[in-house]
């Protein structure tokens, strides 16, 4: 099944280009529960989105255009690559790596910590539902620590989970080494800067 091209823009399409980078390309570990993988895209993601084909035939176009259904829009990640590209990079690399759901929640849990008990700005409910009210809290923090700071605080936190994460997988220990290495800082502290567009 061919699906057309959602046409990918600006800031979204950047992050999945840097996203694909980091996940190279075939592969099909018998230990690893996600199964044949091509381009970040697990086997059983792409059967959902109606890719039908081979994973080795995988195109970058197929791949880019799950990345964004599944990774941006149905997560609700676009406003928020609009209000930090970096952010939005950090949260689409995580729900690509860890899910979705995950890497939403973890960015509300993330919030709630810097609003110190709700004194700084009210917290929002952690559900793994991005929209208007998770974004106004964003918003919030950034205008109480500033916009570069307030990036840097939430990758920061979302490193912090995502390593706590794969430290508790010790059913998947053989590959806690390399999501750490390559998963960890992967989107640099220096991506907050005000100017910052990829």
């Amino acid at each position: 099944m061919k699906k057309k091209t959602l046409g990918l823009s600006g800031s979204a399409a950047a992050i999945i280009a840097a996203v694909v980078a980091h996940e190279g390309g075939y592969v099909n570990d018998p230990r690893d529960p996600g199964g044949e993988t091509n381009r970040g895209v697990t086997i059983s993601v792409a059967r959902d989105y109606g890719y039908t084909g081979k994973m080795k035939d995988l195109s970058k176009e197929t791949a880019a255009n799950i990345y964004l259904t599944n990774y941006i829009n149905k997560p609700g990640f676009g406003a928020l690559i609009t209000l930090s590209p970096a952010v939005g990079q950090k949260v689409v690399d995580v729900a690509v790596n860890t899910g979705a759901g995950r890497s939403a929640r973890w960015f509300q849990s993330a919030l709630n910590a810097f609003s110190r008990g709700g004194l700084d700005y009210p917290q929002v409910t952690v559900d793994g539902k991005i929209g208007e009210g998770t974004n106004a809290t964003y918003i919030s923090l950034q205008q109480k620590r500033g916009k570069v700071k307030a990036c840097e605080l939430v990758i920061k936190a979302m490193d912090a989970q995502q390593t706590n994460h794969y430290m508790s997988l010790t059913n998947l220990s053989q590959y806690t080494v390399g999501w750490v290495d390559n998963r960890i800082g992967n989107v640099p502290l220096s991506l907050c800067k005000e100017d910052y567009r990829p």
